[in-house]
């Protein structure tokens, strides 16, 4: 009888620097779609004062050897100047910003607003009947903010994806 291990999977954190040309971000993502694997977050932003590099922040998960392979493909990516695995590097920080819409009147308003305060999100926007909040934090806290609002009134969130970077004060 044949037993076939399988690798635990693993959720990554990884930063790719890439030129900031048309294109870029299509050929990331094929390369993960032809490969099956998925994108669990991305975000994508300019970080050089002439717009020619961006930071792409790339959520995935899958064994080990899955995360090594698409860490070389990325790199071999002629636009891509760098990838880090912030996962592989050590202690990071990663944050995501959230806009939650919960509509609700009396009490549920009122625990909707404790709630809020307790979460540090703070509303932006306010009717009578509805908040809409911001709130930056982990993913985790974002889920347990969304989860607890869902009986209150939850209406419609909108989420950035992560950014994150490594802690210390070197550049990945």
């Amino acid at each position: 009888m044949m037993h076939i291990q399988q690798e635990a999977e693993e959720r990554h954190v990884l930063t790719v620097t890439v030129d900031n040309e048309a294109g870029i971000l299509a050929k990331i993502a094929g390369l993960f779609t032809a490969r099956g694997y998925n994108i669990d977050s991305l975000t994508v932003a300019d970080i050089t004062e002439n717009h020619a590099v961006s930071r792409i922040t790339i959520v995935t998960h899958g064994p080990p050897s899955q995360i090594d392979q698409i860490h070389a493909q990325l790199e071999r990516l002629v636009p891509v100047h760098k990838v880090v695995d912030l996962t592989e590097v050590g202690p990071h920080v990663a944050r995501e910003l959230a806009l939650v819409k919960v509509a609700g009147t009396g009490e549920k308003r009122v625990e909707a607003l404790r709630i809020a305060e307790v979460f540090r999100a703070r509303p932006v926007d306010t009717t009578t009947e509805s908040f809409i909040f911001e709130m930056t934090g982990a993913p985790d806290k974002i889920d347990s903010f969304v989860a607890l609002m869902r009986d209150l009134g939850l209406v419609e969130v909108g989420r950035t994806g992560i950014v994150a970077m490594a802690r210390g004060p070197q550049e990945a």
